[in-house]
């Protein structure tokens, strides 16, 4: 029997993917500081278009805050599948990021007391935005190839610290307002044209590892983390997420082709719940290698 797979919208997988593997998403929301009114990350069964948003931080210093998913939300998008007696896999944005795999789990752990002849299972990806998204999808493949629920979720828990994350950021004043830096470093950084390069951790958060000076350097840092611990296998996919800066997207997608021969490279657009707290301007990276 096959089983259904649900991730969270943070994981900012394009339509095209979602459809083509059936995934079922959880939407994460934001709202606007001092404006009435919420938003979906995941609305109306497509992925909210980020660009106006992502422009009118930068030119108009528009403000975003994230809410996770609530357990009610999710009890609403799953208990359905279940009750048509389908199996259900949960691919969660990592809990050092988010309370939303928490929230979920809180719901599912009612869902297995109401549904006893059910296979459910959850994993804390301990990844985000396109990281989730890499593994979400290399899970759904595991499905198409004929693997039991059982053994994708196992294929994950083994493998889910093998998704490299790396980002830079284009301005460092939305990860001083998250409290990643000071204030005096984000005003000495912005003076000086330094861009932070930043990991998700085998504890699934974000990290700062090293500065770049300007924006070809901080790119160049992430193409050469990449060559560090990458496996080296064409067939292997490697996934960018850009916020509004998808030339550079494209620069970088270039370099990885050309280095490693990928046949598959998907660019798409940061979620804003991940976005809101790095900015217009940050660029991502992941693949799969030897480590994080």
């Amino acid at each position: 029997m096959s089983f259904e797979i649900f991730t969270d919208s943070s994981a900012s997988l394009p339509l095209e993917i979602i459809e083509r593997y059936r995934l079922h998403i959880l939407s994460l929301t934001f709202q606007e500081k001092g404006v009435p009114g919420e938003y979906k990350s995941f609305d109306n069964g497509r992925p909210l278009d980020t660009t106006l948003f992502y422009r009118r931080m930068r030119d108009e210093g528009a403000v975003f805050i994230t809410s996770c998913v609530n357990t009610a939300d999710a009890l609403e998008a799953i208990e359905p599948v279940l009750a048509q007696g389908k199996d259900v896999l949960y691919l969660g944005f990592s809990s050092g990021l988010s309370a939303t795999h928490q929230n979920v789990k809180t719901g599912l752990d009612e869902l297995r007391e109401k549904y006893p002849d059910r296979k459910i299972y959850e994993s804390d990806t301990l990844a985000a935005a396109l990281g989730q998204g890499l593994l979400v999808v290399l899970a759904a493949r595991r499905r198409e190839a004929g693997a039991t629920i059982e053994e994708t979720w196992r294929w994950v828990e083994d493998n889910k610290l093998r998704l490299c994350h790396w980002f830079t950021v284009d301005n460092l004043k939305y990860l001083r307002r998250g409290g990643r830096i000071s204030a005096t470093s984000a005003v000495v950084g912005t003076l000086l044209d330094i861009k932070p390069v930043l990991h998700v951790d085998d504890a699934g958060k974000l990290i700062a590892m090293t500065k770049a000076r300007g924006v070809r350097a901080s790119v160049k840092e992430l193409f050469e983390r990449m060559k560090a611990t990458a496996v080296r296998d064409p067939d292997s996919p490697v996934f960018i997420n850009h916020a509004d800066i998808l030339d550079r997207a494209k620069e970088l997608a270039d370099k990885v082709r050309a280095e490693f021969g990928t046949k598959e490279i998907v660019i798409d657009s940061l979620d804003l719940v991940i976005g809101a707290h790095s900015g217009p301007g940050t660029l991502a990276l992941f693949f799969v290698g030897d480590h994080r």
